[in-house]
């Protein structure tokens, strides 16, 4: 039996190498992405066990979204988005998976794979996208969202001004408009320390309540408890109004 040269049996598998090369090129857009083959990313766990709200910048848009570690076919990891979602935001129904690798972007993606929204952390539980048209949008723990502030209709009513137990006057923060907001009514025999910072009117400025005293001077409160805020800064002995 006839051998062949050691030469030829080299040239003959370089050329069936090299046809099968093209086949396999073709093949490998079917094939799985590698980011989604790789197993996910310290970062893409931590991510996926928490749950989440997406929203605009004045919280008045939001819906609830999970991260699941699964994979969506070769373009990511699988997304889940509220029914809501696509009511608020439109451009979400395009949505179709997500990424995130250690010390990178976290992406919403088509399902084409491209990236439709670029998630940067600005802290902990906290990540922002900008999106042209929409502004800045965010992801945050549905741990850390703030319950809406009261409305101004929910403010208004009688209320007293406290410090230490004390009971320094008693204010009406009525629904009459006025300059800075609305008009604020005090009481009879009011402590001087309030008498002199003699408050005129009050809003709400976000999640704060603003009163409005003598030269624009302010005093600023935050809700610390049902029907309860505190003048901030924090002090020893802080002032708080306390609705009746």
């Amino acid at each position: 039996m006839q051998t062949r040269p050691r030469s030829h049996l080299a040239i003959l598998a370089l050329t069936l190498i090299a046809a099968a090369a093209p086949a396999a090129a073709q093949r490998a857009p079917n094939g799985p992405a590698p980011s989604a083959a790789a197993a996910p990313s310290e970062a893409a766990r931590a991510v996926a066990g928490t749950s989440w709200e997406f929203s605009n910048a004045d919280r008045d848009r939001h819906c609830a979204v999970a991260f699941r570690t699964e994979a969506a076919g070769p373009i990511g990891m699988r997304l889940e988005l509220d029914k809501a979602c696509a009511g608020v935001f439109p451009f979400l129904r395009d949505a179709a998976a997500w990424t995130l690798a250690d010390n990178d972007f976290l992406r919403f993606v088509d399902a084409r794979g491209k990236a439709m929204l670029e998630f940067s952390e600005v802290e902990q539980g906290l990540w922002e996208a900008p999106k042209p048209g929409e502004g800045i949008l965010f992801l945050q723990t549905a741990a850390s969202v703030k319950p809406p502030a009261p409305s101004s209709e929910e403010m208004a009513g009688e209320w007293t001004l406290r410090r230490g137990g004390r009971v320094l006057c008693a204010v009406t923060l009525a629904a009459t408009p006025a300059v800075d907001g609305f008009a604020l009514r005090l009481g009879p025999d009011c402590d001087a320390a309030v008498t002199r910072f003699a408050p005129i009117a009050w809003a709400m400025d976000r999640d704060e309540l603003v009163i409005t005293g003598a030269g624009n001077r302010t005093w600023r409160f935050e809700e610390t408890e049902p029907k309860t805020w505190q003048r901030v800064p924090e002090t020893r002995d802080p002032i708080l109004m306390v609705k009746r």
